[in-house]
């Protein structure tokens, strides 16, 4: 079965940085791509970034585009999201994703099918 825990979010002021991890459990890590969305009250989940299983394609949303990195090591089957210059409308609870098949699945929430039980993340202005 597979199991995805993030950690990593907190409280920080605008213009900070946070690091959100998701550690992966159930499965070879490294045939998989992965991906993060957040969630803000109210809000649809919008996509924030992918990573290939090899971590050679990563994609971003227009919201993040330049400021937020996303990582993997395979060896440590863990996905990363550096987010940098964080702005009050970061605010969300961030979640890490995984699809069932080995592909990497459009932009697109419907498309990914495993999901942790996401992390808090709150920028103050």
């Amino acid at each position: 079965q597979v199991q995805l825990v993030e950690s990593g979010g907190g409280f920080v002021q605008a213009g900070g940085s946070l690091r959100l991890s998701c550690a992966a459990s159930g499965r070879t890590f490294s045939s998989y791509a992965m991906g993060w969305f957040r969630q803000a009250p109210g809000k649809e989940r919008e996509f924030v970034a992918r990573i290939s299983s090899s971590g050679g394609l990563t994609t971003y949303g227009d919201s993040v585009k330049g400021r937020f990195t996303i990582s993997r090591d395979n060896a440590k089957r863990t996905v990363y999201l550096q987010m940098n210059s964080l702005k009050p409308e970061d605010t969300a609870i961030y979640y890490c994703t995984t699809p069932r098949r080995d592909y990497l699945p459009p932009p697109r929430h419907e498309a990914w099918d495993y999901w942790g039980q996401g992390t808090q993340v709150t920028v103050s202005s």
